[in-house]
């Protein structure tokens, strides 16, 4: 726990001191390098079975971070428990997350299926955050923002795609990833403390790499066509996703409200639509158009913190 004088911070006049700039732009970029991820991702599966590529990802982020490290020796954590908190939030979100994610669509679930149900993770962050974290309840204009991103995001999938699903494992392996990314967000933000970031990526990464290698070699051929589609995917996923989105979504957790940051996911599927028909030129029906300006009004009033919500 921060000590009075870290916690606390400066004021002047009953106003706070201002966040740093890359704490303001990190919503906005964490967006648009996450959402960015669905379609690379749709690209790569293409060339490689969903565990394989999950496990050429995550060896590749270590083959970066691994010199990294050795240049830079960053400290490592010191108390055993911040090891166990660290393989535990990689486990959930770089193991469990990301294999839902994949078997599902491999199973026979569309992808707005896939992303629908992945929509309602702040929703549950919402509803479990107060009694796990501490956070403060959450207020019901707040729940009306809630309401209307997944309401927004919903319309988009809709707009977009068939909500479908062929198989019962389909229905399971989607909500195994919704139940992993909410519990991921939930114990970051309840154990997680500052670390080096090589230092606690590189811990994070090596607990993916130990849970999609065996997935991989299980159930799959792990045949790879190299294209050079797949490489272009793999660079994206490596860098974009890896080095940059997750980083950025764990540094908000650690710094805001776990119910706050999650809300962020509403615009994921909007802010795919747009990706893809500014860079593949797939239409967009005008339902889609307005469902996001539904998730956007939604997420905007969810993330909005009042002058009461300090004295809750």
């Amino acid at each position: 726990m921060m000590n009075a004088a870290a916690s606390a911070p400066a004021m002047q006049h009953g106003v706070a001191a201002a966040e740093p700039v890359w704490l303001r732009l990190a919503p906005a970029i964490f967006l648009l390098l996450w959402s960015g991820g669905f379609i690379v991702g749709k690209i790569g599966v293409r060339y490689a079975e969903p565990f394989t590529l999950l496990t050429l990802r995550y060896a590749l982020v270590l083959a970066i971070l691994l010199p990294v490290f050795a240049i830079l020796r960053p400290p490592l954590p010191r108390r055993r428990m911040d090891w166990v908190h660290l393989l535990a939030v990689g486990i959930l979100i770089q193991g469990g997350y990301f294999c839902f994610c994949y078997a599902a669509l491999r199973a026979g679930a569309s992808a707005g299926t896939v992303a629908l149900v992945s929509s309602m993770q702040p929703i549950f962050v919402a509803l479990l955050a107060p009694s796990l974290t501490g956070e403060g309840r959450v207020t019901l204009p707040r729940w009306a923002g809630l309401a209307l991103g997944l309401l927004g995001a919903a319309l988009v999938i809709a707009a977009k795609s068939a909500v479908e699903f062929t198989s019962v494992a389909s229905i399971a392996l989607a909500i195994g990833s919704l139940a992993c990314m909410t519990a991921g967000t939930l114990w970051e933000k309840r154990f997680g403390v500052s670390n080096h970031p090589v230092a606690a990526n590189l811990i994070q990464y090596s607990a993916g790499l130990l849970v999609t290698t065996p997935l991989a070699l299980s159930f799959e051929t792990m045949s790879v066509d190299w294209s050079g589609e797949l490489k272009i995917a793999l660079a994206y996923l490596v860098v974009a996703n890896s080095l940059f989105a997750v980083s950025l979504l764990l540094a908000m957790l650690r710094r805001g409200e776990a119910s706050r940051v999650s809300a962020l996911f509403f615009l994921v599927p909007p802010t795919s639509a747009i990706l893809a028909w500014c860079l593949l030129r797939e239409d967009m029906p005008l339902l889609g158009w307005a469902g996001m300006a539904l998730a956007a009004a939604g997420v905007a009033i969810s993330i909005r913190k009042t002058s009461t919500s300090a004295s809750v």
